[in-house]
């Protein structure tokens, strides 16, 4: 039975990911490990780990995920973004160990005109940004085999804190709020994700490392979502479109995320669900979970 460590499984997609596992019949053994159990930036704890628990796959969600944030913390984003990856890609073509490694439609700059496919220039304007394009490269670059990184793009789930999860809160607790409206791209529910990674699995078999794009389809904006949301779960809160201008963050963010993912539905066959389809379905999952009516 193959053994498969996910790591940041406390994360939005390592969640969807063991809560898939848990509730479905699996041929492989999965260890599910968060930064107390197993911090990805020590390396003689990472090796130690798949070592002696003979992994065969990693599955790494973890990251540094806070976009403003890391603006002023560069070390930490850099060492679990950067560093740690080059490690684990190091340790994964040493040991013969598969990878699947998770990045970010952050590595562009947002000033692409047609959806972006995974040969495109990369150009960060963020640290956060940067840090992952750094881990993608050190990947590229130590090349083990058997492994693959899939770009994805604003994510969201019932688990952990996401953009969905701020407007549930919001809408609830005010009369009025102002969105963006000027970068558009596409919603992934981190469930969908889960599974195409859990479908990819066993079918890894490439020499060299190969980057995959993946978000639910469809196009819309901030504002887009935020308005989806509240009308699927019946939220009277008044959304008014500002401009990007009009919110400043430390971080600057991608104006335009839409990611091409005809790569990965050719290789893998996939059909991938509207994203308005899956946000309805994330909020039914959410109402099942609290026994409440979204």
């Amino acid at each position: 039975m193959p053994n498969i460590l996910v790591t940041g499984s406390n994360g939005q997609l390592g969640s969807e990911l063991r809560e898939i596992v848990d509730n479905t019949s699996s041929d492989s053994n999965f260890f599910f490990t968060g930064s107390a159990e197993l911090d990805i930036s020590k390396t003689k704890d990472m090796l130690d780990f798949v070592q002696k628990n003979d992994i065969q796959t990693i599955i790494n969600c973890a990251a540094y995920t806070a976009v403003d944030k890391a603006e002023d913390d560069t070390e930490n984003a850099n060492n679990i973004n950067h560093l740690a990856v080059k490690d684990i890609a190091q340790i994964c073509k040493n040991n013969k160990i598969n990878l699947i490694h998770i990045s970010t439609d952050y590595v562009f700059n947002g000033e692409n005109y047609k959806p972006y496919i995974e040969d495109d220039l990369t150009s960060p304007n963020s640290l956060y940004g940067q840090t992952k394009l750094d881990g993608e490269n050190a990947i590229l670059a130590i090349n083990p085999s058997n492994s693959i990184i899939i770009r994805t793009s604003w994510v969201y789930s019932s688990y952990g804190s996401n953009f969905m999860k701020t407007m549930l809160r919001l809408g609830k607790e005010r009369d009025e709020l102002a969105v963006i409206f000027d970068q558009v791209g596409t919603p992934t529910y981190a469930k969908d994700l889960a599974q195409v990674i859990l479908d990819i699995v066993p079918q890894l078999a490439n020499k060299q490392v190969e980057i995959y794009h993946y978000s639910n389809e469809g196009v819309c904006s901030w504002y887009d979502f935020a308005k989806s949301i509240f009308a699927l779960s019946h939220i009277n809160c008044q959304i008014n479109p500002i401009e990007t201008t009009d919110y400043p963050t430390p971080a600057k963010r991608p104006h335009y995320s839409l990611l091409n993912k005809a790569k990965i539905k050719k290789q893998f066959t996939l059909t991938i669900p509207y994203w308005e389809d899956s946000l309805k379905q994330c909020l039914t999952d959410i109402g099942e979970k609290t026994n409440t009516s979204i």
